[in-house]
């Protein structure tokens, strides 16, 4: 990740006795550090990553919706309402298409993605559906995925799901727009045609203006460490033959 780079070029630094090696760790790490705290720089690699947003008039009608969870938080307590993260317009989006017509079903992929104190009584994919019935959608159209931990058990999964409960059917895939191309690999991967439907985007629009290209933002460490994890999943999925 890039913020270990940097700590790590500085630490290097203090620690090593030659001026040389000292100099050229502190001069790289500066670099680094203007370079990966550069809005425009960062925008428009996640930009180039990101799957581009559907304009809903565009988007043809489909059967089922199926919607990635990894929103909310189940660690926070009191556990007596759904604590949303960012990523909430994976429900909300869907929802929308469902109350203008443009799908039928909803089914919720995600259980716990926890490895240890998998203990909750709710899974993610149930805190989702419950918003969906404070939003007035019948339970008779929210079918429910709650044993998958990662992507790759989403699409393995959901397969399953889809082709006992909504066989030949169309499926919308809904997740955020940085995560897309892993999760349509995987689906595809397991057989089952998608139409992407991205949400939750971390990029925004272009600005040329001086404070956006010039000015540090610590933002844009975050930003790159989410880019960087996801390179990072979508290389070892595909080394694992999962896409």
């Amino acid at each position: 990740m890039p913020i270990t780079w940097i700590v790590g070029l500085f630490l290097y630094s203090f620690w090593t006795k030659v001026p040389r090696l000292k100099n050229r760790a502190i001069k790289i790490a500066f670099i680094l550090l203007i370079l990966f705290t550069n809005n425009l720089i960062v925008n428009e690699a996640i930009r180039a990553w990101e799957i581009s947003v559907t304009p809903i008039a565009d988007l043809a009608p489909h059967d089922v919706a199926v919607v990635l969870t990894g929103v909310t938080d189940t660690e926070r307590e009191p556990q007596d309402r759904v604590y949303f993260a960012k990523g909430a317009d994976r429900i909300l989006h869907p929802l929308q298409l469902y109350k203008i017509g443009k799908i039928k079903y909803f089914l919720i992929s995600g259980g716990s993605g926890q490895l240890v104190n998998r203990n909750k009584n709710e899974s993610e994919a149930e805190e989702l559906a419950s918003i969906l019935k404070l939003a007035g959608v019948p339970d008779s159209v929210v079918v429910l995925e709650n044993k998958s931990r990662n992507t790759h058990e989403n699409a393995l999964f959901s397969a399953k799901v889809l082709e006992k409960r909504f066989p030949g059917k169309s499926y919308l895939l809904v997740t955020s727009a940085f995560h897309m191309r892993r999760a349509k690999g995987c689906f595809e991967k397991a057989n089952v045609p998608v139409t992407v439907f991205t949400t939750d985007f971390y990029s925004s629009g272009r600005k040329w203006t001086p404070d956006y290209w010039l000015l540090p933002s610590e933002s844009a460490l975050g930003k790159w460490s989410t880019l960087w994890h996801e390179w990072i999943g979508y290389i070892s999925y595909w080394g694992a033959g999962y896409l």
